[in-house]
């Protein structure tokens, strides 16, 4: 036969026992005779981006973090840890990392996070802040190694939505938030650099002159068919002799041009 079992808050006198109970006691009794100078003591404020998670006995107090505001605590049995609640920014150190296609590259980032429960992030971790630093710099090597170097350099914004998603899942017991991750700078190796810019000054000459081969191929049709048109009216010829002189008379120089009619070289090459 299953027995019923009644779990209690965390902090409550039931389980701190007969020997907390008289210690809240006579804590009480020193705040009443020593009024009102254990004020000074007894009541703590914490701005408002502030919580205090207090500790009373060692156990945490029922109902969760306190603030922002005024507080009240009993001397020599109560102890609080202040938590900031702003989203906070920090750097990830530079990761040399080996890329799927065995490209050694240098990866920063930037880590955006904020703290959602006070008292996980007392209770479930030493110390929130390091942990996740040291979290994104595992994950950060961890994502971009499964990914080659033309992934990283084109695909930041999905590479950070991946790291941030991985980071959220494994901070979430800690009571943190990962609001963004952003990729800050990559690194090439020397050489690579000027491999890739040599690569990219080969493609650009290349494209340079597959455009000036058509466009010295447009201009061969048009020319064939300006002669084809020209060659249907003999008068053609003349009058673009005379566009000829025009054009050159009015840069004012000293070029004399005879135009001779081809009409009159037809009987001497006969």
């Amino acid at each position: 036969m299953e027995s019923n079992k009644v779990h209690e808050a965390p902090g409550s006198d039931n389980d701190i026992g007969c020997c907390g109970c008289i210690l809240i006691g006579l804590s009480y009794i020193l705040v009443v005779l020593f009024f009102p100078f254990s004020l000074c003591m007894t009541i703590k404020i914490v701005t408002e981006y502030e919580r205090a998670v207090i500790f009373r006995l060692g156990r945490v107090l029922p109902g969760g973090a306190k603030g922002p505001g005024m507080f009240f605590i009993l001397p020599c049995l109560d102890d609080f840890k202040k938590v900031d609640l702003r989203t906070v920014s920090y750097d990830v150190p530079p990761q040399e990392i080996l890329t799927k296609d065995s490209v050694t590259v240098a990866v920063d980032a930037v880590i955006y996070s904020r703290i959602f429960d006070p008292t996980m992030s007392v209770c479930n971790v030493e110390n929130a802040d390091r942990s996740t630093r040291l979290l994104a710099a595992t994950t950060l090597r961890n994502v971009l190694g499964t990914k080659n170097m033309s992934e990283l350099l084109s695909e930041r914004d999905v590479i950070a939505s991946s790291m941030q998603q991985i980071l959220d899942e494994s901070t979430d017991p800690w009571g943190i938030k990962v609001e963004r991750v952003e990729i800050k700078d990559v690194r090439l190796p020397v050489q690579l650099q000027r491999a890739m810019a040599a690569e990219a000054e080969a493609s650009r000459e290349a494209r340079a002159k597959v455009v000036a081969a058509e466009g010295e191929q447009h201009a061969s049709r048009a020319l064939k068919e300006a002669a084809d048109i020209m060659a249907q009216s003999p008068a053609a010829i003349q009058l673009r002799y005379l566009q000829t002189l025009n054009s050159i008379a009015a840069e004012r120089n000293s070029t004399i041009i005879f135009p001779l009619p081809m009409d009159l070289l037809r009987g001497f090459m006969k």
